[in-house]
């Protein structure tokens, strides 16, 4: 019995350690997910041999807060230009990282914010973009 506790322990501290965000599989499933779900989109076009883009997933894209706060709120989507990935040409930018913020339509929310950025700096970019999106619709 004491066996199966250490193996569960282990098990659970796995699973736990190894949370990450939910990115949609591809541009087109994650904007219908967030059509769904009416939820902000993040996405991101990034490259493999960027730096910056590196830095990007190491360290903020690992942080526990940022994993919840997008996987709770947001519709994450990920486009690598080095694995051809699809991406909107009017999303498009000629550098990367490029973290665009929009809206479920894929109509951009915000310019987008260029290269790394901390986690509390991310954080802080996204209870900015919910308070925005979830802000009552003037009547026209």
């Amino acid at each position: 019995m004491r066996k199966f506790y250490i193996y569960f322990f282990l098990a659970m501290a796995t699973l736990l350690s190894g949370a990450d965000i939910n990115w949609a599989k591809d541009f087109n499933s994650g904007i219908e997910a967030a059509k769904k779900v009416n939820k902000p989109v993040l996405f991101v076009s990034s490259r493999h041999s960027c730096k910056y883009c590196v830095i990007l997933d190491e360290t903020t894209f690992k942080d526990k807060r940022v994993i919840e706060e997008l996987n709770k709120n947001f519709v994450s989507i990920i486009s690598y230009s080095d694995e051809n990935d699809y991406m909107p040409q009017e999303l498009w930018q000629p550098g990367t990282p490029a973290i665009w913020f929009l809206n479920p339509s894929s109509v951009p929310m915000y310019q987008p914010i260029m290269g790394a950025m901390g986690a509390d700096d991310f954080l802080k970019a996204l209870a900015i973009v919910k308070e925005n999106f979830n802000k009552p619709k003037e009547k026209q």
